[in-house]
């Protein structure tokens, strides 16, 4: 996935797999799903509105952060100018971005208001059986196409092509690649799975439904594309370490 919590290096060694040698880049930072409401502080009268018109706040915008919140789910729903990396500058955050339900943050001149827009991202539901009934090829084309059919009902965006090129990227296919030699290991958080994925993040972002353990393929996918899907806004726009 995009970029780590932790800025890697080039990597010059193998990635171990348990018994397996893979090369991989794949790895990203712990956020979770937004849920949230924002408040306009001393923001001047308004003037008429315009029927339809959903003008952006002129005044100081502040967001009380909810559990589950994240920095780029706030900028899409505030649509805040300059995005995410605009309200980490506003607010002295810096990598790895982490907030804390209760904390309260300014966002940017321009980004629209509690009063004329909401956070509505949905939490991911659980697997339905209309998933669990069919039946998937316990290899790498079964797992993505099963990772899919979760992933449509979630609606969490992605392409088999999308999936499977950073897969091959990340571990070569080996579910159970993990990095050791890297900055995320190195700080006790390795890079794990067909997508590379380090713990806090893929519990940041598992989806209902599929397991909790980070080595399952469909899990790991599923979570990874969930991270891409918030991040980036879809696995498809990943093309090197995320």
């Amino acid at each position: 996935m995009p970029k780590h919590a932790l800025q890697r290096p080039t990597r010059k060694g193998p990635v171990s797999a348990r018994s397996a040698i893979v090369v991989g880049t794949f790895a990203a930072l712990t956020c979770g799903v937004v849920t949230g409401t924002a408040e306009a502080a001393g923001a001047p009268a308004a003037a008429p509105a315009v029927a339809g018109a959903t003008p952006p706040s002129t005044g100081t915008t502040t967001y009380t952060v909810k559990p589950g919140d994240h920095l780029a789910a706030i900028a899409r729903s505030h649509k805040v100018p300059g995005g995410w990396p605009a309200i980490a500058s506003a607010n002295s955050i810096s990598s790895p971005y982490i907030i804390h339900p209760g904390q309260v943050l300014k966002l940017p001149a321009g980004s629209l208001s509690s009063s004329s827009t909401a956070a509505t991202v949905a939490a991911p539901v659980a697997a339905t059986s209309a998933t669990s009934s069919q039946t998937y090829a316990d290899n790498l084309d079964g797992w993505i196409n099963h990772s899919l059919a979760i992933m449509a009902q979630n609606g969490i965006p992605g392409t088999y092509d999308g999936i499977q090129r950073n897969i091959m990227r990340e571990s070569s296919g080996n579910p159970n690649a993990i990095n050791l030699t890297d900055s995320n290991a190195a700080a006790g958080t390795p890079s794990i799975g067909l997508l590379q994925v380090i713990q806090p993040t893929f519990t940041a972002y598992h989806v209902p439904g599929t397991s909790t353990d980070i080595y399952d393929p469909v899990a790991n996918i599923t979570a990874a594309c969930n991270y891409a899907y918030h991040v980036y806004g879809s696995i498809d726009n990943v093309n090197g370490p995320y």
